[in-house]
């Protein structure tokens, strides 16, 4: 196993090819979607989150983490998510709230890092325990309903449950990381 500088400037690494590719399927699992392809769109995003996996896996086994990589990766989950939450939102199959706090959630955080970052301290987020069971929950959600409506199988209970147990989870994880922008911006003075 050879050692690669993660700040090396490499840009095609195969965990790289797999994370662009589930970034290219965006657009194609959104137009399933729009389209009642359900099964299709269904297939699409357990191959989109088992890619996921792998383009981490690949990269930690073979050492073949970037800095590109590590941009890349969270921008394919968020394009997928995103793109699946608004579409289910539109189908009238997740409630828009539920959307609305999700993404909402999403763009504060980066506001704050953004602020952070303005105000001469910068913030690097990094994932913790909440965030990831955030993550979980709207991706067993988004599962479940393209699940139900690609196999026809009522399941209008677990869906409620996941939908009220990832708004919790996702008012958690906002409060989480508010904290720790709090605590953070607090620390010293400002240099603007």
């Amino acid at each position: 196993m050879t050692h690669h500088d993660p700040a090396a400037p490499v840009l095609l690494t195969v965990p790289n090819a797999i994370t662009l590719a589930r970034i290219a399927a965006v657009p194609l699992f959104g137009w399933l979607m729009v389209n009642g392809q359900w099964m299709a769109a269904f297939w699409l995003f357990i191959v989109a989150g088992l890619s996921d996996a792998v383009d981490g896996i690949v990269a930690r086994w073979f050492d073949q983490g970037s800095v590109l990589g590590a941009w890349l990766d969270p921008v394919a989950d968020k394009a997928l998510l995103v793109t699946a939450f608004v579409l289910l939102a539109a189908s009238g199959l997740v409630p828009f709230w539920l959307v609305a706090l999700a993404v909402v959630r999403d763009v504060l955080i980066l506001a704050g890092v953004g602020i952070a970052q303005w105000r001469g301290k910068p913030l690097t987020i990094r994932p913790m325990m909440v965030s990831k069971a955030t993550t979980a929950a709207q991706i067993a959600l988004i599962a479940l309903v393209l699940g139900a409506n690609a196999f026809s199988v009522a399941a209008a209970i677990a869906i409620t449950v996941l939908v009220w147990a990832t708004a919790v989870l996702t008012l958690a994880s906002f409060a989480t990381y508010g904290v720790v922008f709090v605590r953070h911006m607090g620390q010293g003075g400002y240099t603007r």
